[in-house]
Parts: structure tokens; sequence; C-alpha cells
């Protein structure tokens, strides 16, 4: 059987300590191939020191968010208060054409330049915490604002969407899969055009259900695998996350799984590479 490659991504890198810790130890094993950082946590200047040694080894991308913490600058209709709003009310937003986009085009804007200053490069990839960047009028926004750097051709982006019948065939959180797939759809064939390589193929969406099997749950997502497949997964330490992430647990659960023995034989057994970008 051939050796297939697949891009194994973290997000949520610098959201807190715990977090974080936990996704730098899997980086280090070289369980993780990739990660996304959330560069308008407070943490982030001093955590994305610590991916240094990294480079190199694994991608690192932006976690462009628009419903989590604070935005970098001023956001009078989107954050009135200086809090994002929650995930729902952007993709009401989205839909109804409401969304101030000017505002979210400056808000990406100065995430980017956050990753820059942080680390001295541009990001290899961007991607969306809780897929926000391929909502209809974000997805339009994002694709400006990377254009207009000149980074059409220099970074990838994720596309979250999947072929329904492999969502199905996974079984693993499919209605939050279909959900997302409906909601990005177009997305690809987009950023294509605009001139951005995507991911083909994704999976790793989670129930955060203590009970279920996660060996089951990651062999699921290698089934039906596109040709430049993605995995997101969302592993951390419980410590300094306690009580700042509402699937804590899940995410220690996670971490457990990923740098244990099971995990090792399941990638050798399938004769599976992770790489840090999609071919």
């Amino acid at each position: 059987m051939a050796v297939r490659t697949i891009v194994l991504c973290a997000d949520d890198y610098a959201m807190n300590e715990g977090v974080s810790r936990g996704i730098l130890a899997l980086a280090q094993m070289g369980r993780i191939s990739a990660t996304s950082a959330m560069t308008n946590a407070p943490g982030w200047p001093e955590l994305a020191k610590r991916l240094d040694p990294l480079a190199g080894r694994i991608g690192t991308g932006l976690h462009l968010t628009l419903t989590w913490g604070g935005p970098l600058g001023a956001m009078p209709q989107l954050a009135p208060g200086g809090r994002l709003p929650g995930l729902r009310a952007v993709v009401e937003g989205s839909l109804s054409g409401r969304l101030p986009l000017g505002e979210v085009a400056d808000e990406i804007g100065r995430q980017l330049d956050a990753f820059r200053q942080a680390t001295g490069r541009e990001p290899d990839f961007v991607d969306g915490h809780q897929h926000v960047h391929a909502l209809p009028g974000i997805r339009q926004a994002v694709l400006g604002v990377l254009a207009a750097r000149g980074l059409a051709g220099r970074l990838w982006l994720r596309d979250p969407a999947d072929r329904p019948s492999a969502i199905i065939r996974r079984r693993v959180a499919a209605p939050k899969a279909l959900l997302v797939a409906a909601l990005s759809r177009g997305f690809g064939a987009q950023a294509g055009m605009a001139g951005f390589r995507t991911n083909r193929g994704f999976s790793g969406f989670s129930p955060f259900d203590p009970a279920r099997d996660l060996h089951r749950d990651f062999a699921a997502c290698l089934v039906a695998a596109g040709p430049a497949h993605l995995v997101m997964c969302h592993p951390g330490e419980i410590g300094a996350a306690e009580g700042l992430d509402e699937v804590v647990e899940a995410r220690r659960r996670e971490l457990d799984y990923l740098r244990s023995p099971a995990f090792g034989r399941l990638l050798a057994e399938r004769r599976i590479e992770l790489v840090p970008a999609p071919a």
C-alpha cells in the first residue's frame, strides 16, 4: 500500500497556556504537522517564541478569530463592547449580508500583522476559528486582504468543506460537518480563482463527547480521504486552560490519544505520513 500524506493541524494555539503546551508537545513528538494560532489572544506574542524551534518541521498558520476574545482594534459594530460576538451572530450576519465587512477586513489585517510582528514572517496558511473564514462575505474579505498584500501563491487556505458522501461514511459529528460544508460551499473554488491553494478533503469534526472512542473516531477521519487531505484536531492540557474553554476535558483526551502508542500504530498501519502542507 502506497504511503498517503495528510496534514494534521492542531487548532487554537495561543488560546491559553494549557492548549499551547499540549500542541507544542505533540509537535515535538511529530504527532501533528501544523498548528494555527489565535493572534488576538493576550499570550500570543510570548507563546509565538516557543514555535521558533519547530520552524520547518510544522506548518504555522493564522487562526482568524472573529468569535472569541477581543479584537485587536476598534470594531464598533461587530464588537461594540470590545468583545467579539458568538458564532451564531456571525453566521446570521453573514447569511443576511449585515456584517460590517469593512471592520472585518481591518481586523483580518490586524491579526495578520500580529502574526508577522511576533514571528518575523507571514503565516504558512490561514484558517478560521469555527471556520468563519469561509463564510459568505467574510471569505471575500479574507481573499481581498490576502491578495492586496501580495500573498496569493505564497500561502494556502483551509477549505472546511468535504463531499457529503465522505462525511456520512465517517459517521462522526456528521450533522456539524454537513452544516459547515454547506456554509463553506464554493470557498475552495473561489480561493483557487484568487490564486490560493487549498486542501482537498477535510475531516476532524468532533462531538466533544467524553464517552466516545477516540481511536475509532480518528480512524474514521481517514475514511474517504481526499487527494490533499487535512484533519483538524483540538488537543490541550488541563491547568491554565481550566475554566477558560468549554471543551477543556475533550482537549485533554485528544492530547492523550495523539501522543499514545495507539495513534502511532494507526499511522503506521494506514501508511500515513504527516506533512505540513497539502500536496
